[in-house]
């Protein structure tokens, strides 16, 4: 992995005009259709790069898709600014993640508001999956914190930082803190380490959610973290090698076969 990435960093891939903001519309793109968004993924790129809502599609999945690109901004500015990771950073991603689409839910406990990125006062779950009691919740998650910045220093290898923002991910989305936005909300906080460490950002492809979701079931019931560090790392090869391809492809072309004009 960490001479895939040197490749990918030494071809200055990053560097192409508006090569972030496509990458950060394609990010958002997947981690919304995970979620049920029906955006296509050039709908998607509209939205974002022009502002025009596609027709016939549902306002939720609009809402869902804009505040996700707003999400992936704010965490990307956290992380140049190294901030650290905290309880509160984790709630403010949510809070962004869940601001146009987040219900009223009310509790014995008292009402929460899951646009404000509020933990959940219930107990839940997800298909076979069971989350911890609610009352755990805030627990789990000042540990997983404690865990991340632990862990975080620059001594670590690149294999090593992205293990970590991948058992992160993990962590966060099993417990399940919320009761909506989980899976983005674990998604951006695992891009965040990345960015925090200047690393390419993992997309998981919306094409692949059943093996996905069946990696989180598998490392859950096995308590092996290394089924999910190996879904995570397939991933992230492939999504380096595609646009190492084409940016190889892309310079081949230019420079050997010229453009071809349709008119």
């Amino acid at each position: 992995m960490e001479s895939l990435v040197a490749k990918f960093n030494s071809l200055g891939i990053t560097d192409v005009l508006h090569y972030e903001k496509f990458n950060l519309i394609s990010i958002s793109h997947h981690s919304t259709k995970i979620e049920g968004s029906t955006l296509t993924e050039l709908e998607t790129q509209i939205l974002l790069d022009d502002g025009l809502t596609p027709k016939g599609k549902p306002v939720n999945d609009t809402l869902m898709v804009t505040d996700h690109f707003k999400a992936l901004h704010f965490i990307i500015d956290k992380a140049k600014n190294q901030i650290p990771v905290t309880t509160e950073l984790i709630k403010e991603i949510n809070a962004v993640v869940m601001k146009s689409t987040g219900g009223i839910y009310n509790t014995i406990l008292g009402e929460v508001d899951a646009s404000k990125g509020m933990f959940r006062k219930g107990n839940i779950t997800a298909g076979v999956s069971y989350f911890p009691n609610y009352d755990k919740v805030e627990r789990l998650t000042n540990e997983l914190v404690k865990f991340i910045n632990t862990s975080m220093n620059n001594n670590l290898s690149i294999d090593e930082k992205l293990n970590l923002s991948f058992d992160a991910h993990f962590n966060l989305v099993s417990i399940h803190p919320f009761y909506d936005g989980n899976g983005r909300t674990s998604r951006l906080l695992m891009n965040y380490i990345q960015a925090f460490y200047n690393l390419p950002l993992a997309i998981v492809n919306s094409e692949d959610k059943q093996d996905y979701i069946q990696a989180l079931i598998d490392t859950r019931e096995n308590e092996n973290i290394e089924l999910f560090r190996t879904f995570m790392k397939n991933q992230y090869e492939q999504y380096l090698l595609k646009e190492i391809k084409k940016f190889e492809e892309g310079f081949s072309s230019k420079s050997n076969k010229g453009f071809s004009f349709l008119f």
